[in-house]
């Protein structure tokens, strides 16, 4: 398996080994031995699937209290993935890094609690999966707005379908900040 660091500290893309032949292919999506030798040693509690069209985004999520890190790839499709750190003191917050996950790339994203995420199709269709460190909660449950000016994420589709939720999301200097994460140095 591949390893590639990203700008923030944490979030990392994954490319595992995909064994093909002229019946197809196989690719190992999880092993907790090779996983936490990959720096991951989160424990999983939850899988999710989504289903989506073209030009849907979803998000930018997150929890708190009761974040959840997310390992998050596509099982058909194309999406462009995208974490952003939000929390508070970090050297790196409201700092972003996105990404393309796809069925052919077979890349992975693992997202550390305390990031808000989000991703929009770029395909027809995509089928998303993602591991979660946390159960939802829906108490917990927070968003930013995907168009906060002062993140900039630079998303690959001119105008999104978003949730009626999610379009109503605040700006990220808009949230109080005991309503995030806060940001622990483990150097």
């Amino acid at each position: 398996m591949n390893i590639v660091p990203t700008e923030l500290p944490g979030v990392v893309i994954l490319e595992p080994k995909v064994f093909g032949d002229p019946r197809g292919w196989f690719v190992e999506t999880w092993s907790q031995k090779r996983y936490e030798e990959a720096g991951i040693r989160r424990s999983f509690v939850q899988d999710n699937v989504s289903f989506s069209r073209r030009g849907i985004l979803r998000g930018l999520h997150y929890q708190y209290p009761n974040p959840q890190g997310k390992l998050v790839q596509v099982l058909s499709g194309e999406v462009f993935d995208v974490a952003v750190d939000i929390r508070v003191g970090s050297p790196t917050f409201g700092k972003w890094v996105g990404v393309a996950l796809s069925a052919d790339n077979h890349r992975q994203m693992y997202i550390p609690p305390g990031f808000a995420h989000g991703f929009c199709v770029t395909s027809e269709t995509a089928l998303f999966s993602y591991k979660c460190t946390d159960y939802y909660n829906p108490a917990a449950e927070g968003g930013i707005l995907f168009s906060d000016p002062a993140i900039g994420i630079d998303w690959p589709v001119e105008s999104p379908v978003l949730s009626e939720k999610d379009a109503k999301f605040a700006v990220l200097q808009t949230i109080l900040p005991e309503q995030l994460p806060q940001y622990e140095d483990h150097r």
